[in-house]
């Protein structure tokens, strides 16, 4: 009877070992993390919705929370050295105007070297200086990465494989990695989708604390829209063929690069990023710019931001006659053509202030002013006929918080 509950004392002992050792483990493979930002936006005028491009809901006079408020969770999965695996989900306001969670990453990776590794999935798309954490308002300095060169672009994930490789030059890290897959989004309830896409990013440490960034991607473009669709159709069926094929949304060519500088050492940060947009359609080539220059003093960092955002080339040469109406339609031709790039040309010039305030445990408190002064309605939304070529001041207040 003593050696039964001995053996069975021992036993369990035993299993609670064993239970506390997998529970151990179970909490060293598995990691939960996540971020969040909480932010209200106005502007100093209406006629126009202050967004972030690709959202349909914004600001004017009335306050919005629906700009940059957002939350994200993160799970990674560590099996050894060499194999691991992350998924991110995250909430905001989406091309459709929702908030529904979507799987922002979902990938494997494989630590094949110290220095070389490779990633298949759901990865942030590799596209600027800060894409793997566009998203996460604590890890930047501004309240929002500037959207005169960041709404060039506003798909932020990508659907395929990387590989990259560190190593060391001169003493100085190197960074280089190769992309390939697809990506789709919705852009102002309109499905974007590129394909074929491929691309490259090398950043190299030039001094303690100096980095510099090279980028540049391309692939096929498609613009899911119905009624740019039918126009295409239309033009087809005339005798300006050639200006719907210059309109056609369809598997068209489009590429982006970047220079980016990166400078943050002691109490001086700086960031600079020069980007080009190329594209085979109605969707127009547009260079943007960033310069930004902050300073800590204690838990306070001031900054300043300068940025423009150009149109190059509308990719559209409209020659059809103004005098052209056809049957059915309530506007010469040539105003259809003209409406559809139009709405695409978005340039405008911003001057940014902002502070940063550290003062609680993992949560930054930001407040921001950008004076932006557009060409036509620049990147607003849902202007309306008053709204063109205006002064609009907007007014941000954001808390963010990562745990």
């Amino acid at each position: 009877m003593r050696f039964q509950l001995r053996a069975a004392v021992v036993a369990a002992l035993a299993g609670l070992a064993t239970s506390a050792q997998a529970q151990t483990q179970a909490e060293s493979i598995f990691s939960l993390s996540g971020f969040g930002t909480v932010g209200v936006v106005g502007t100093s005028k209406d006629g126009a919705e202050y967004v972030v491009p690709s959202q349909i809901r914004g600001a004017d006079k009335s306050w919005s929370g629906e700009v940059d408020s957002k939350l994200g969770v993160q799970m990674g999965a560590r099996f050894n050295s060499q194999f691991s695996a992350t998924v991110q989900v995250l909430s905001k306001q989406d091309g459709k105007g929702k908030f529904t969670p979507q799987i922002e990453w979902a990938f494997a990776k494989w630590q094949a070297t110290p220095g070389l590794a490779v990633r298949a999935g759901r990865m942030g798309g590799p596209f600027f200086a800060v894409s793997d954490f566009r998203d996460v308002g604590y890890a930047n300095t501004w309240l929002r990465p500037p959207i005169d060169v960041y709404g060039q672009v506003p798909v932020s994930h990508f659907d395929g494989a990387d590989l990259s490789w560190q190593t060391s030059v001169a003493g100085k890290a190197l960074t280089l990695q190769v992309i390939g897959g697809r990506s789709s989004s919705y852009v102002e309830r309109t499905k974007v989708e590129i394909d074929s896409l491929v691309g490259f990013n090398a950043t190299i440490e030039l001094v303690d604390g100096l980095s510099l960034r090279l980028g540049h991607v391309t692939g096929k473009l498609t613009v899911n829209s119905g009624s740019l669709n039918d126009l295409v159709g239309v033009l087809r069926r005339t005798p300006f063929a050639g200006v719907g094929n210059q309109l056609d949304p369809n598997d068209k060519r489009a590429s982006f690069s970047g220079l980016g500088l990166t400078y943050d050492q002691g109490n001086w940060i700086v960031l600079a990023e020069y980007t080009k947009r190329k594209t085979e359609t109605f969707i127009p080539d547009t260079t943007g710019w960033y310069t930004t220059l902050g300073y800590r003093v204690g838990k306070f960092t001031p900054y300043a931001t300068l940025s423009r955002l150009k149109t190059d080339d509308s990719n559209v040469n409209n020659t059809i006659p103004g005098s052209v109406v056809l049957p059915g339609m309530q506007a010469p031709l040539r105003a259809y053509v003209d409406g559809a790039t139009a709405a695409q040309s978005t340039p405008q010039k911003t001057i940014g202030l902002g502070v940063r305030w550290d003062g609680l445990r993992n949560v930054a408190v930001k407040a921001q002013i950008d004076s932006i002064k557009t060409t036509g309605a620049g990147q607003f939304y849902n202007a309306d006929a008053s709204f063109s070529n205006k002064r609009v001041n907007v007014y941000s207040l954001a808390v963010d918080f990562v745990f």
